[in-house]
């Protein structure tokens, strides 16, 4: 079932763009937005009472813009084999709306790839966004099962899944969808067995 990707801020993909057109972007080539997600956090999980989460920006996955056919209308001939950048670009909220944050690269870009084709193959349709849970240093696909709604808006559902990412804290699988109902208990856990530094 298709992912229902919600269209991200017109002024956060500006900042972007324009942050890759005064030539800050990573690497040699030219670069693109090409799918955005809206990154949530959510804190508070090893505390009495239920966590929180907020909205903390939108992060662009960057694709290389196709190289311009010859002037003859003939494709260069290709070059030497070698994967496309695997990078992103992080936009934060500011007062006045929406600015250009950093670029971002590591293990996260490519496996953020891996787990959107993961949720490509679900039965159901779901609106993909980031998931962080900084206790943790941890990041997920977060599939939310309301398609249409408000990509600011909404706590995870107990239905809804989240895919962690590689890589995960240990005894957490990564790549292995789970109900957010399984996974928040199981982060608990983890959070109030991690001694206190200093104690």
């Amino acid at each position: 079932m298709p992912l229902r990707f919600a269209p991200a801020p017109a002024p956060a993909r500006q900042s972007v763009l324009s942050a890759l057109d005064s030539g800050a972007g990573p690497g040699p080539a030219r670069l693109r937005p090409e799918l955005a997600l809206p990154v949530h956090e959510i804190t508070g999980v090893s505390r009495q009472g239920p966590p929180r989460t907020g909205l903390t920006g939108w992060r662009f996955l960057l694709a290389p813009v196709p190289a311009a056919p010859a002037p003859d209308g003939k494709s260069a001939a290709p070059g030497p084999s070698s994967p496309p950048p695997l990078s992103a670009a992080e936009t934060m909220p500011t007062a006045d709306g929406w600015a250009f944050a950093h670029f971002r690269g590591g293990p996260y870009v490519s496996a953020t790839l891996r787990a959107l084709d993961q949720a490509e193959g679900l039965p159901l349709p779901y609106q993909p966004r980031l998931l962080s849970v900084p206790e943790l240093y941890m990041l997920t696909l977060w599939l939310h099962s309301v398609p249409d709604a408000d990509p600011a808006a909404h706590f995870p559902d107990a239905a809804d899944l989240v895919i962690p990412l590689a890589p995960a804290p240990p005894g957490i699988a990564s790549h292995q969808p789970q109900r957010v109902d399984t996974l928040l208990p199981l982060l608990t856990h983890r959070l109030r067995s991690v001694p206190l530094i200093g104690a």
